[in-house]
This record gives structure tokens, sequence and C-alpha cells, in this order.
């Protein structure tokens, strides 16, 4: 024979189960979290745990403030640190972060990420769709300073830029056109006091 609970004795249970702990208790957060693994469980402090459960390494978490640190002064670093965030290498992988960081080395002069962000939006990264004027940007200060790829992906990035101002230059006609469809065709329904009636 199975005992079966009604709604109400669950809910009273329940209740009780807070009375018996004081107000601050119920408002408390535990020091610790129980992580568990499989089989293996254990109790983590709750400020060495992420919200999925997998504990911090306090070790990378230095390498990386060490790194990021490094990074705003030198364009090196700042290349690194953009390659690891593409790759996930020792840090979640962020795209965002990724091209931030790339941008900083660049523009401080680093020819190696001058030239990646040159392929980046040449190509498209992940989200970011390509961007040809930005590619052929990139490239052309990555082959100024004699990348040979840069050199051999510029005239590519020209051609797409090209492409994409042509494109862009029909669309707009276009659009300028639009107007008078948009503004003179006729609805094939109108309104009048008795409703909707065909023309």
């Amino acid at each position: 024979m199975r005992l079966v609970l009604p709604g109400f004795s669950l809910l009273a249970l329940a209740l009780t189960a807070c009375a018996v702990q004081t107000p601050q208790e119920q408002i408390s957060i535990a020091p610790v979290v129980r992580l568990c693994q499989g089989n293996n469980c254990s109790e983590m402090p709750r400020n060495t745990a992420t919200f999925r459960g997998e504990p911090v390494n306090p070790e990378a978490e230095r390498r990386l403030a060490e790194l990021t640190a490094r990074a705003a002064a030198d364009p090196r670093a700042a290349y690194d640190l953009g390659l690891r965030y593409m790759r996930g290498d020792g840090v979640e992988r962020n795209s965002y972060q990724a091209i931030e960081w790339m941008r900083k080395a660049g523009d401080a002069g680093n020819g190696t990420a001058q030239f990646a962000l040159g392929r980046l939006y040449l190509l498209g990264f992940e989200e970011m769709g390509a961007d040809p004027a930005e590619a052929e940007a990139w490239l052309s200060r990555a082959a100024a300073k004699g990348n040979q790829e840069a050199k051999r992906l510029l005239p590519q990035a020209q051609a797409a830029k090209q492409n994409a101002q042509a494109r862009y230059q029909a669309l707009e006609d276009e659009r300028k056109s639009w107007g008078y469809w948009y503004a003179n065709t006729p609805y094939y329904y109108v309104w009048n006091s008795s409703g909707w009636y065909l023309r």
C-alpha cells in the first residue's frame, strides 16, 4: 500500500521546514556548494565555483589577468590574447574579445595582427560576415610591412570591395525606384461605411 499525501500536506511539510530555521538562516547563502562529477561529489567553497558548477582554476585566472595587463602595453601580448580568445586556449572562446584584442594589436602596428584581421574580414568569422573594405585596409597595412601572404590576398580584397560597392549601388538604385511603386500602387480592397469592397 502506497502512502499518498495531498498537495496541501506537502506544502505544510515545506513550510514546517522553513519555520524550524531562523529568518537569518532562511536568507543566508551557504559558504559551500556540493559539486558532483559522475558518482564523485565534494563540497567546494562557493567563491571557487562557477555558475556551471565547474571549479575555477585560480592559476588560469592569474595567468589571464597577467596577460591582459601585459596586452594593454604590448601589441604582441594583445595579439596573443586575441588568438587565445579565438581558439579558446586557456580562456573561454569569445569572438568579440578576439577581434577587439587583435584590433588593438593591429592599431599598435603589429603586422601579424594586421594580416590576421585582413584574413578574418575577407573571409568572415563566426557570426561576423565578410567586410571587404576592412579586409583591404588591414591587408594593405600588413603588405606595407612586407607580409607576402597579405600581398597575395590584397587583390582579392580589392575585387571583393569593388563587387560589394557595385552590389550596394544596384541595391541603392532599386531602393530609390521603390518610392514610385510604394506611393502609387493602388490597393485591391477599399473601405467604406458598409465594409471592405473590391474595386
